[in-house]
């Protein structure tokens, strides 16, 4: 069988990638420091590799640089995988959240618990990254169960390398047995959806689709199953769990980039291959968005661990994203890589405070460490402060704008005089109503930061050039992006090539 090499010129991201990958092994493989592997309480005595970091970094950077001009539409290995602007457009937006959490997490790889296994940690973050890349550019089914598997097992191993310490084992075990568990259900769904249909394609299957019973069921199998990798309610009852146990680091990545790409994903598949159906789909995403918002919001109320409480914005946040499918119109793209991308730098300035906090407070990430932060260390005050803001959506910060776009995209083209035009409304309506609701439990943290006294309060540190790069990178975000419209144009002019 002969194989058109050629083909791969079509699927850039996936090749830098993959280049990237091959040139971080082999650099940790010839550098690495033999030494034993430390057991449960000790240290590895490795010297830590100080240029490690900074290649992988600017390799990432590269990558960016190389993927961020808009794509031309193209399609490989039998149109099972395509590509276009858009979709280059948010593989561009997830390898921005990578490179953040490369940057952050360089304080954490100079521990000497975790030093010694640098390499592992990029290698896996990149793997991971290669499979949402291959799951957003699927166009066929079993390309698409490919890439989210090559995505959730590296993530799994991401939980849990942190396993001496915290819960991170546990939290790794919950992931992948959830993980299986929800892979599953979505792979009955696809079967059932096969045999409906008789073919895998999107294409095809969007021509093929009815509304039979085995196809409704189908339907709802796989977003029953991409749901989990969505934490949308009921499908989160992990999240809190994994969150709190893996590593800060991970946790972020797996909050933002993860999310995102599942995302995109979820409103490719329904807007491409469930068009026919779509008043079957629309009941369903109201249902499941009001519980998200709703539920996650009540939850994270009572949370006084920061990564629990992370855990269940992360949900809020899930079901926001999700709102702007729900119009099945050309602003439902746009609105949610938008979003994504703004949640990224707000959710990734939280997580590198924590982390950073988390580093000189000995592992604790308790609300009460936050009292009176702002008197001995105002500059993380404030900074989580405008992280906290944007992802409430106080004006002017760039949330605000992400939350007003993707409200537009729900009641686009919606009519009073039909019931889902009344229940787009109704469902934009309560997600305005959370928004007030989560805007008082980020400000819990505020209050706690520059209201409440701490006899004890955190001392003054510097944090590591690595976290004020990162945060810098995230403020700069949060404060221009909402505001340059050339930001939100390159993303809508790419969207068209979805349509």
């Amino acid at each position: 069988m002969n194989i058109n090499y050629s083909q791969f010129l079509n699927m850039i991201p996936e090749v830098t990638l993959m280049a990237l990958l091959v040139i971080v092994f082999i650099a940790d493989f010839l550098t690495a420091p033999r030494v034993a592997l430390p057991a449960a309480g000790q240290t590895s005595s490795a010297s830590p590799r100080k240029w490690f970091n900074p290649l992988v970094c600017l390799l990432m950077g590269v990558h960016i640089v190389v993927n961020i001009f808009p794509t031309a539409t193209a399609t490989a290995f039998g149109g099972m995988y395509c590509t276009n602007a858009a979709i280059g457009v948010m593989k561009t937006i997830l390898a921005l959240g990578a490179f953040i959490v490369l940057i952050q997490s360089r304080e954490w790889m100079r521990r000497p618990d975790t030093q010694f296994k640098e390499g592992e940690f990029y290698l896996l973050i990149i793997s991971t990254l290669l499979g949402m890349n291959m799951m957003i550019s699927a166009n066929h089914f079993l390309l698409f169960f490919l890439g989210l598997e090559m995505a959730s097992v590296p993530m799994a191993c991401l939980v849990g390398l942190d396993k001496y310490r915290h819960n991170s084992a546990e939290a790794a075990a919950k992931f992948i047995l959830t993980a299986t568990f929800s892979s599953g259900v979505m792979l009955y769904g696809i079967s059932l959806l096969y045999a409906a249909v008789g073919t895998l394609y999107f294409d095809d299957m969007a021509v093929k689709i009815t509304t039979s019973p085995l196809t409704i069921v189908g339907m709802v199998f796989f977003f029953s199953g991409l749901g989990f990798k969505l934490s949308l309610v009921p499908f989160h009852f992990w999240t809190a769990d994994t969150y709190q146990g893996a590593p800060t680091t991970v946790t972020g990545y797996l909050s933002v980039v993860s999310k995102g790409a599942a995302a995109f994903a979820l409103c490719t598949i329904l807007m491409k291959v469930f068009a026919p159906v779509v008043e079957y789909w629309q009941y369903l995403l109201f249902i499941v968005i009001v519980l998200s918002i709703t539920i996650a919001n009540l939850f994270a109320i009572r949370q006084r661990d920061l990564k629990r409480f992370m855990a269940f914005s992360s949900i809020s946040q899930a079901g926001y994203i999700v709102l702007a499918i729900v119009g099945n119109n050309a602003m439902s793209f746009t609105s949610l890589s938008f979003y994504v991308l703004i949640y990224v730098v707000a959710n990734m300035a939280v997580f590198t405070v924590i982390s950073s906090i988390e580093e000189h407070n000995n592992g604790v990430v308790d609300m009460e460490s936050y009292n009176g932060l702002y008197k001995t260390n105002p500059r993380l005050a404030f900074l989580m402060t405008l992280a906290l803001f944007s992802l409430g959506g106080i004006p002017p910060f760039a949330g605000m704008f992400s939350k007003f776009f993707v409200f537009m995209a729900a009641v686009k083209g919606a009519t009073i005089g039909n019931l889902s035009g009344q229940l787009a409304y109704l469902v934009v309506f309560i997600a305005l109503v959370n928004t007030v609701v989560s805007l008082y439990y980020y400000l819990l943290i505020v209050k706690a930061m520059y209201i409440k006294h701490n006899d004890q309060p955190l001392p003054t540190f510097t944090s590591a050039k690595s976290t004020k790069l990162a945060l810098a990178i995230c403020t700069t975000g949060l404060l221009l992006f909402g505001v340059c419209s050339v930001v939100y144009g390159w993303i809508d002019s790419a969207s068209i090539a979805m349509l």
